[in-house]
């Protein structure tokens, strides 16, 4: 048995070869609650048995203790397809996840899981009163464009970025389900135009494969929204993930671009128990510069056509 990595979770992943066989072991901490671990769970087994995730073999999410088959990664740059041909594959992927019934709620009941998020960081005492003003205010300048409808919600991974995509040579699999919960049809198309398919013809490709038609101007306005969304959305679950970890309060709100905060982490400038800390607060001064960028009133309102 081999430790193979330990995610910003804290999640271990052993590699376990008996005869023929290899799996990969994942143990989940325990300071993850029972119910977002059942969360995480279901939507690991729904997604296995469509062929989306590795094939699991035993899941017990009271015990935090799941075995899967072991994927011998490849270089993603490998892929046949190129660029083009990863974005193709994921956009088939989100689409096939999104067949399943969908997966349990993140925060209960029909609750606006970003909305939510921001609440509960806000209630954490991590940052003095107001300082997250800003933020509540973007998001329901948003929200007025882009409403959060819980009947339109589907199956979402919630964290389809490269760390989490791992291609056998032949095919890709989505890796990593601790955060899949129900959620809007674009948002793991948004998470994947962040570094997967971050040019225009890559975002075209992604889209066309996932929706089957090729986008429209509207549906890139939306994409772009909730691309804005999955910035808040990132920024509040990595800063609650460490909150209990840190004595100080009420700090201020500077941080990292995302191009410095990811030259610090290649780095290795970024302490293990600071690169949480510091991606939060990125993802947070992310959100508000896309909001303040001077034509997103226009794709607000072209946003709405989609």
């Amino acid at each position: 048995m081999t430790l193979l990595k330990g995610g910003v979770s804290g999640a271990l992943i052993y590699r376990v070869d008996t005869g023929q066989r290899s799996f990969a072991l994942r143990i989940e901490p325990e300071r993850i609650a029972l119910e977002h671990r059942r969360r995480g769970f279901a939507g690991m087994e729904a997604a296995a048995a469509i062929g989306v995730a590795p094939r699991v073999v035993f899941a017990d999410a009271a015990a935090g203790v799941a075995v899967m088959d072991l994927i011998d990664a490849k270089p993603i740059t490998t892929h046949p397809g190129g660029r083009a041909g990863v974005a193709r594959e994921l956009g088939a992927l989100i689409r096939r996840l999104q067949t399943t019934t969908p997966f349990p709620r993140m925060m209960g009941g029909d609750k606006d899981v970003i909305a939510s998020a921001l609440q509960s960081l806000e209630a954490s005492g991590l940052f003095a009163a107001g300082l997250l003003e800003r933020h509540r205010a973007e998001l329901a300048r948003i929200r007025a464009a882009v409403p959060w409808d819980p009947l339109s919600l589907v199956s979402s991974h919630n964290d389809p970025n490269p760390r989490n995509l791992l291609f056998d040579g032949v095919r890709l699999w989505l890796v990593d389900w601790e955060l899949a919960s129900r959620n809007d049809p674009l948002f793991d198309l948004a998470i994947a135009t962040t570094e997967i398919a971050n040019t225009p013809n890559l975002e075209a490709a992604l889209l066309t494969s996932a929706l089957g038609r090729p986008p429209d101007a509207a549906l890139h306005a939306r994409l772009r929204v909730v691309r804005q969304l999955t910035w808040l959305f990132y920024g509040c679950i990595a800063l609650d993930a460490v909150i209990t970890g840190r004595s100080e309060r009420k700090v201020s709100l500077d941080a990292l671009s995302p191009a410095q905060f990811q030259a610090a982490a290649a780095q290795g400038r970024l302490a293990p128990g600071e690169i949480g800390y510091a991606f939060g607060k990125m993802s947070l001064a992310a959100f508000v510069d896309g909001c303040s960028s001077r034509d997103f009133e226009e794709v607000l309102t072209l946003a709405r056509q989609a």
